[in-house]
């Protein structure tokens, strides 16, 4: 069981930045706009955005969404976040942004896609674009998916950010259109861009690890056609992101963000098993590909990830054990098709 303290700690590790992350900031001016921050990921990136000025160079830190849940939007303002609603699918809104030096764009759409796809592609393709046309002149580090690669032989350590995209399905595909949108409108106004290729980033509530072993622990099959994944801690995700502001480069810098293990889904539903004292059920076997990115590019980069893949396993199976809150959002990784 997980007690106050204890949990208070592991959040901490979403959003306290590095000396690292406070040192890269320095060398970068002007004020930060994250744009799309009413997501899951956006409250702990911005907290340690703020965090991260506080001990650094000062800046505003300015978080852009809709805003329409009051308690979310006070969370913000209570971590010190400058808040400010806006429909950036609203021409005039978009437009009325204030200027900012540093963009992190964070507007997605994945599930729903299949019943209402072109929902999708306006979110995913066609707003980055117009948010490349407005800061032309921006440092603008914006969110892509493992999923623009084909599935890898489990063996070969996943794509690499040279590797040719093959994407299967719509949100894969409209998250390549994103990549190539903005691939443009950096090489027409020479914005420098960072595009993180993200999967899977994991907290307590939400995420591959969170999936696993929750059905374990209720005694549900898992299944292990998709055989392996890669995992990276959110707190991880917020701090390689900030700190890819300074690698924007015009044309983009392109990076798998994940973490260096091919995780084996057999062997976390073992682990989960192990920790619950209760044998997992497993069903399906292993399929020869999976959906993998090779982090060595990150890992050079940015060092290995502050918390390793044990330590979240180990704080994932107390979370589930102690019954604590879930986003009820499953990642989906077992899809093949790519149909979300």
């Amino acid at each position: 069981m997980l007690e106050t303290d204890e949990l208070a700690a592991i959040d901490r590790h979403l959003y306290e930045p590095t000396p690292a992350l406070v040192g890269d900031l320095d060398e970068l001016d002007g004020d930060l706009l994250l744009l799309g921050a009413g997501g899951k990921l956006g409250l702990s990136l911005s907290r340690m955005a703020r965090l991260a000025a506080d001990r650094g160079r000062a800046r505003r830190v300015i978080a852009v969404s809709r805003f329409g849940d009051p308690a979310v939007r006070a969370e913000f303002e209570a971590a010190g976040v400058e808040v400010l609603p806006a429909d950036l699918s609203d021409e005039a809104a978009l437009r009325d942004l204030p200027d900012a030096a540093n963009i992190v764009y964070l507007v997605g759409r994945k599930f729903g896609t299949s019943g209402d796809p072109w929902t999708t592609w306006a979110l995913n393709t066609y707003l980055p674009g117009r948010v490349a046309e407005r800061f032309p002149s921006s440092r603008i580090v914006a969110f892509s998916t493992g999923n623009v690669y084909p599935l890898a032989p489990l063996a070969s350590g996943g794509a690499l950010e040279g590797d040719a995209p093959d994407p299967a399905g719509e949100y894969a595909q409209s998250c390549l259109g994103r990549e190539r949108l903005l691939q443009h409108f950096s090489a027409v106004n020479g914005t420098p861009m960072s595009i993180l290729r993200l999967n899977y980033a994991i907290d307590l509530r939400y995420g591959v690890l969170h999936d696993v072993a929750t059905r374990v622990f209720a005694g549900e099959p898992v299944d292990v056609t998709m055989g392996c994944a890669n995992v990276i801690w959110q707190g991880d995700v917020n701090a390689i992101t900030l700190r890819s502001l300074l690698h924007c480069d015009s044309p983009p810098d392109v990076l798998n963000l994940t973490g260096p293990e091919t995780v084996s889904i057999r062997w976390l539903a073992e682990e989960f098993g192990r920790r619950f004292d209760r044998g997992p059920e497993i069903t399906g076997t292993e399929a020869a590909t999976a959906l993998l990115s090779n982090a060595a590019k990150c890992t050079g980069r940015f060092g290995y990830p502050t918390v390793p893949l044990e330590r979240m396993i180990d704080w994932t199976a107390a979370w589930i054990a102690a019954g604590g809150p879930s986003h009820g959002k499953p990642t989906q990784f077992q899809q093949r098709a790519g149909a979300f």
